[in-house]
């Protein structure tokens, strides 16, 4: 039986993670404070990533996930506390890609800043290179807009609690800026062969091939609500994440070194399914903002 340990394993990504890799009958060990519940038949180990001390040194792990790593200081915890360790899978983003580079974006251009994410990107940015400093052989994985079941970030939580209350939706500009996504479950399968097949390249855009654009994934959602939609489009407001869940910013990644390992990912239609199924029984676990107060004090 191998052992993984995932980071957190409590939130979204990683609480998926565990789950994923319990289920397919690994020991997994999550790393967390234990102020949330926990997946069942996992192993705790009970500390603060910023203070270890030698709460990682007695065990050894085929494979460290970590999904919650968030810059250097972060991976430097984990490699001075944690015993032998096979692979070392790092979720990093495409937020490292300037958007000055050519797009599709692709993993042999250079990383750094990107105003859009600024502070977010560039720790990611330098917590890869000091993880390739440390361990040279780590994968290291950048998503788009990670989306599916567990999802607590207000992104298509809030299309759907649009729909479900029978509101209009109200869509910047055009709605033809594109959106790229990635499933959780995708995410997983990818983890997953890397781990069985240690593929040459240590490097991976994870996303689907397919992108859509805002009118597509909108009405999308609604129809997993099974809500007509009535869209509102706003040419005149300079802010869009005032009022909606993306930023004002369309990048698309070349993911055709993934897809040697994974041809085929789940449809957006499919994968948003799940993620209404699961956000009915859990809207309390989205972290919300005010955007339909914002919509009703200045657009309707």
């Amino acid at each position: 039986m191998k052992r993984i340990l995932v980071t957190g394993g409590t939130i979204f990504v990683s609480r998926y993670v565990a789950k994923y890799f319990e289920a397919k009958d690994y020991k997994v060990y999550v790393l967390n404070r234990d102020t949330k519940q926990q997946i069942e038949n996992v192993n705790l180990i009970c500390a603060d990533r910023n203070n270890l001390k030698d709460s990682l040194g007695k065990y050894s792990f085929d494979a460290i996930i970590d999904v919650c790593g968030y810059n250097q200081k972060d991976i430097r915890n984990i490699l001075d506390s944690v015993g032998e360790f096979k692979d070392y899978i790092f979720i990093s983003s495409s937020a490292v890609y300037p958007e000055t580079n050519e797009q599709p974006f692709s993993e042999n251009q250079s990383i750094g800043l990107n105003s859009i994410w600024g502070k977010y990107g560039t720790d990611k940015v330098e917590s890869e290179e000091y993880l390739l400093s440390r361990v040279p052989n780590a994968y290291i994985l950048r998503p788009p807009y990670l989306y599916g079941p567990m999802q607590n970030v207000y992104r298509e939580p809030f299309i759907f609690e649009c729909a479900l209350k029978n509101r209009k939706f109200y869509i910047p500009n055009d709605g033809n800026m594109k959106l790229q996504f990635f499933h959780v479950n995708d995410l997983c399968r990818v983890i997953e062969k890397i781990l069985e097949d240690h593929p040459k390249e240590h490097i991976f855009n994870v996303g689907n091939t397919e992108v859509v654009d805002i009118n597509t994934f909108v009405e999308l959602c609604y129809r997993v609500v099974g809500t007509p939609l009535e869209k509102v489009y706003i040419t005149n407001h300079d802010n869009q994440r005032d009022y909606f869940s993306f930023y004002n910013y369309e990048y698309i990644l070349d993911v055709s070194r993934q897809n040697e390992l994974l041809p085929e990912q789940k449809s957006l239609f499919e994968g948003l399914k799940e993620s209404y199924e699961w956000f009915k029984d859990n809207s309390n676990e989205v972290v919300k903002k005010e955007y339909i107060k914002f919509i009703q004090q200045n657009f309707e």
